[in-house]
């Protein structure tokens, strides 16, 4: 292995992924490449050798807190890192948010289009809050989604907006800030103290222009990622070596950086 950390995968429990790929599949009108369980994740990460990836799970009702943290619990290893979720429709964030740290834990994953929130609304208050109080950081998906209508509500604007407004928010946006609202994400994030990772937006743009970005931003600001299973671990790397980057940059953006993070 070569230390590789991906920031930004999912899986599901075995039973659940033989349902939820082929319907996720034809909402995006996108084709996995891999079966979402964690046994092939795994495959994929020793095709790409990739030592450990983190594991995004999503809860689309509040009921789900509690099964998502368990099955968390229970693939967690040296070489996945699950991130548990909350809805912001729950009763009791912050207690949940608290039980998440407890159980060790690094963060949360949350995302605006499938819990219908804006990443800005008055609702997400006490969880931002809770997130500063536990230590715990959230990836939060950012920018437009391939399965959504274009309704901004995760967009850099308003990333702007939360990060000033919660400054001890440890907040990793996706998509290299913002997926397919680029010319917004640099205009108003790059060069900034914001994390990013680059999942789903090496594949979407041009070379040039995802290196003239990548190395605008703050250094210890920037994560690799894939979206796997919906980007393939082993051609998301591929597509940033190709950028030529200074090789002190990549050991941050495929390692350091994530090491850092997790550690807390």
């Amino acid at each position: 292995m070569n230390g590789i950390i991906d920031f930004h995968t999912h899986a599901f429990p075995d039973d659940l992924a033989a349902r939820a790929i082929p319907f996720l599949e034809q909402e995006g009108n996108v084709k996995a490449w891999l079966n979402g369980t964690v046994a092939d994740l795994l495959r994929s990460m020793d095709r790409a050798g990739i030592e450990k990836s983190v594991i995004c799970s999503i809860a689309t009702q509040p009921r789900q807190f509690r099964s998502i943290l368990e099955w968390s619990k229970s693939i967690r290893s040296d070489r996945l890192i699950p991130l548990p979720s909350i809805h912001p429709l729950s009763e009791n964030p912050a207690e949940e948010l608290r039980i998440i740290a407890v159980e060790g834990f690094p963060g949360i994953k949350m995302h605006p289009y499938y819990q219908n929130f804006a990443l800005d609304t008055e609702q997400m208050t006490a969880i931002y809050e809770a997130l500063i109080d536990n230590n715990l950081m959230v990836v939060m998906h950012t920018g437009f989604d391939i399965a959504f209508p274009r309704i901004p509500l995760c967009d850099p604007s308003r990333i702007i907006k939360v990060l000033n407004g919660f400054p001890g928010l440890k907040m990793i946006t996706t998509h290299l800030g913002a997926w397919d609202h680029w010319d917004e994400a640099r205009r108003l994030l790059i060069g900034r103290p914001v994390y990013m990772e680059l999942s789903y937006a090496l594949d979407f743009l041009d070379p040039a222009t995802a290196r003239r970005m990548i190395i605008s931003h703050p250094q210890e600001y920037l994560l690799f990622g894939s979206d796997s299973p919906w980007s393939d671990q082993e051609n998301t790397l591929r597509l940033l070596r190709q950028l030529e980057l200074d090789p002190a940059l990549y050991r941050k953006i495929v390692r350091d950086n994530a090491e850092r993070l997790l550690a807390g």
